[in-house]
């Protein structure tokens, strides 16, 4: 639970508790796909560590998206939860975060239908809740390709999706991380079992409500059963068309159906995509206040928060605290940038994916008076 009731005054500025973890302040780092992990081993190294700890001011910094498996990987150099090798390298990370006084939870993630068959084991078709193809083009190590239809999972097979997620959590504890963060958004694996316009299928994990929000609860219940509820959260996106993953034909009905699910959990907090991923905050569809009168956790607010915006919405209850993605590439400080209202710098897209440090860690923090 959040302290956010009996904090005085509350700001953005305010620390917070988030379950168990002690935040600073109430300005979050979202997590921001950078593909810097090392190739062939998608494990973190040192550069890494730099990047996360010229931004471990942060409130809470929510790692960038991170494959339970490698069947969960869908872009070319992202980080893996699921060796030996990656967990070294997330020690780095976690332990210069630490050091510099910064708090961290590991996203962890299956992109399900969002793949292609280069990323996969032996070649083999991505899978999904169905054999619906999410179109687009990716870029895999030979280049950009088309996506394919992906192949339904069966469902023995799920119990063994659900096991990656405890196994890559036992992985980021023993990491050193400060909880995880269930990555339930963005049209991604859990987003294509939740959504009645990609789920099709007519057994245990389709069809109603209860049973399309299976799998999402399944994997909440094993990380809970590594980390404990008040180390777990999840990012939610009930209306976003993110990776081309149409909307649900009741959002209200199924993502309030969810968050009352974990209410029930005792989860944390659910950190919200409010609107369109990175794009338009256009809410239709969902009742973003009424979730947070139902959620007992923490409720992390996330999408083209300005300053005014963000003071505003954690002034007035309607959050805990703001996550910011975008703006924490270009300014590594942004909480003190935004404490004392100074001009943010712009970061440089052309430079986001790039090898190295250009663009991901040569941004430099503003002189302290």
């Amino acid at each position: 639970m959040s302290t956010s009731a009996t904090t005085d005054p509350v700001s953005l500025f305010s620390p917070v508790r988030i379950g168990a973890i002690e935040c600073a302040n109430r300005i979050f780092m979202a997590p921001l796909t950078r593909c810097h992990a090392l190739p062939g081993i998608d494990a973190p190294h040192a550069l890494n560590a730099t990047y996360y700890t010229q931004r471990a001011s942060a409130g809470l910094i929510v790692s960038e998206a991170t494959q339970v498996s490698p069947q969960g990987k869908g872009y070319v150099d992202t980080p893996g939860m699921y060796s030996a090798t990656q967990q070294a390298g997330w020690q780095l990370v976690t332990d210069a975060v630490h050091a510099a006084g910064g708090r961290i939870v590991a996203q962890l993630w299956h992109v399900g239908a969002v793949s292609h068959p280069e990323f996969q084991p032996g070649g083999a078709l991505p899978v999904s809740s169905s054999a619906i193809n999410p179109g687009g083009i990716v870029r895999t190590p030979s280049g950009k390709q088309e996506r394919v239809a992906p192949r339904p999972l069966e469902t023995h097979e799920i119990a063994g999706v659900v096991d990656d997620w405890r196994r890559a959590a036992e992985i980021a504890r023993r990491a050193g991380f400060d909880g995880v963060e269930i990555h339930s958004a963005n049209g991604y694996l859990l987003e294509q079992f939740i959504r009645d316009a990609v789920n099709r299928r007519t057994d245990a994990y389709g069809g109603s409500i209860a049973n399309r929000l299976r799998l999402a609860l399944e994997v909440v219940d094993a990380c809970v059963s590594v980390f404990g509820r008040d180390r777990v959260g999840i990012r939610l996106s009930p209306v976003t068309g993110s990776n081309n993953c149409p909307q649900d034909s009741n959002p209200q009905a199924t993502y309030g159906t969810l968050v009352d699910a974990l209410d029930t959990r005792g989860i944390a907090f659910i950190h919200f995509v409010e609107g369109q991923t990175g794009a338009s905050r256009h809410l239709d569809g969902f009742d973003f206040a009424l979730a947070r009168k139902r959620f007992r956790g923490s409720y992390i607010a996330n999408n083209r928060y300005t300053r005014d915006m963000a003071l505003q919405a954690v002034h007035s209850g309607a959050a805990d605290a703001v996550a910011f993605g975008v703006p924490f590439i270009g300014n590594p400080d942004l909480p003190h940038r935004l404490r004392i209202d100074a001009p943010l710098v712009s970061a440089r897209p052309e430079t986001y994916y790039l090898a190295g440090a250009q663009g991901y860690t040569d941004y430099p923090a503003l002189a302290v008076a």
